[in-house]
């Protein structure tokens, strides 16, 4: 059956992106086969799109008929302000435009998907979130890497490197102390200091960790290494954003799935 044919017999009923409606869409680690349904009926609706650094070219070239709005927006780097951002959206809302705020990932996981929604609520902006697989657990899976394994782990902690606002920063200590694996987001600037205060709550150095640079895209890579020796491998390895870090247990379990020993 073709993939057409498949996607007939759903019998969708997509919504429609009205003029001066605003939806935040989230694409996905990278990989076009990663978007859903809905994201991909908004960028066929679009007549606006603004969309960020990590989403693939082939996703964004999707929306033939919009205008395209870049806005940055990648870790490490100098990004539009979000100030700007939301201005933009608010602008083209206004002019009656059919927008699209495109993420990649998930617009409401560290994508600051949130913040513009409430600037659009409060000036009274019609908006409509639309959910991506979040970079975490596209690129966990991409990498052979379980979220979650019975006897490994009951939970999974995703947390931020990067913290615009000081309020934001995580409790390093106390995310140690869970003994839970965690996957950080933007954590390449900062971490040497989370590795240290990791290591300062009692999280041991042999405990597993990895490098998941380029999730779901063609040049994925994925370093393995521990957390006593994780700012060295970055450097040996030349690891580049975006990368997520993964540490705790369930990295341990990727050479095994890949039947490695």
């Amino acid at each position: 059956m073709s993939l057409e044919k498949a996607i007939a017999r759903l019998n969708l009923e997509p919504k429609v992106l009205e003029p001066g409606h605003v939806w935040l869409a989230g694409a996905g680690p990278g990989d076009p086969g990663c978007l859903t349904l809905d994201v991909l009926s908004a960028l066929a609706q679009a007549d606006a799109l603004v969309h960020d650094a990590l989403v693939s070219p082939k996703i964004v070239a999707v929306a033939e008929q919009a205008e395209k709005f870049f806005v940055g927006k990648r870790g490490g780097r100098l990004s539009i302000p979000q100030g700007e951002i939301n201005a933009l959206l608010v602008k083209l809302a206004r002019e009656g435009r059919k927008v699209v705020r495109l993420k990649g990932g998930h617009p409401f996981v560290f994508g600051r998907g949130a913040e513009e929604a409430l600037v659009l609520t409060r000036e009274n902006i019609p908006w409509r979130a639309l959910s991506g697989i979040t970079s975490a657990f596209g690129g966990l899976t991409s990498a052979n890497i379980p979220a979650t394994m019975r006897g490994v782990n009951g939970a999974i902690i995703l947390a931020t490197g990067f913290a615009a606002v000081s309020d934001d920063r995580p409790d390093w200590a106390a995310l140690a102390r869970t003994g839970q694996p965690i996957v950080i987001y933007m954590g390449l600037t900062q971490m040497a200091d989370t590795v240290a205060e990791l290591r300062a709550a009692g999280l041991p150095a042999d405990t597993p960790a990895a490098f998941v640079e380029n999730a779901s895209m063609p040049q994925e890579r994925t370093v393995t290494t521990s957390l006593g020796t994780l700012v060295e491998a970055a450097a040996l390895e030349k690891v580049v954003s975006p990368s997520l870090i993964v540490i705790g247990g369930i990295v341990s379990l990727r050479a095994e799935l890949m039947g490695q020993k």
